[in-house]
């Protein structure tokens, strides 16, 4: 590498680790124990007074609500408590690609939940799945764990292998 770029490089990095430091002195981001005369001005607040942002800058969660999933009266669990992550893993010996599939049950008010049903087109793997954690029903609706509960908390996961990555997600559980 030429000295120039080696020089050049570096002055991008001071320039840039200067000018988020500035950055996060003027947007009060640096803990707090600072108060600026930019930002007082800029914020409206006088010499002398007590150094508080104004309440209609930003909006706050009220202490007593909580954000409930979609529910229908008096259901305790939904289909948004059932998470679905996969992603790639090490390929099979022939080279066909590998995913990991995790299915969660993360119920915020303590339910198990049978009868999971996911959206899952022609779902098919080159590596067996057993059939009592994962299968194909018909076109579109693949069974979680037999249809048994999945208790909360509980993870449930497979392997399976295709050339492409196949998109899941829940269309029907049952509220234990």
């Amino acid at each position: 590498m030429e000295p120039h770029s080696v020089r050049r490089i570096a002055v991008v990095v001071t320039a840039s680790i200067f000018s988020l430091g500035l950055l996060a002195v003027l947007t009060g981001l640096d803990s707090g124990t600072r108060t600026g005369t930019m930002v007082s001005a800029s914020l409206g607040l006088e010499e002398g007074t007590t150094n508080t942002l104004p309440s209609s800058h930003r909006k706050l969660l009220s202490h007593g609500t909580t954000v409930e999933p979609n529910r229908i009266w008096g259901d305790k669990c939904s289909k948004s408590d059932i998470v679905i992550s996969q992603g790639p893993t090490p390929p099979l010996p022939n080279g066909i690609p590998t995913y990991t599939v995790e299915i969660m049950n993360m119920c915020v008010s303590g339910c198990d939940i049978s009868g999971i049903h996911l959206r899952c087109g022609w779902f098919s793997s080159a590596r067996l799945i057993n059939p009592k954690v994962f299968k194909r029903l018909r076109y579109n609706d693949c069974l979680v764990n037999d249809g048994r509960p999945l208790i909360n908390g509980g993870i449930i996961s497979f392997q399976y292998a295709n050339t492409f990555l196949y998109p899941l997600s829940v269309s029907s559980v049952v509220c234990v």
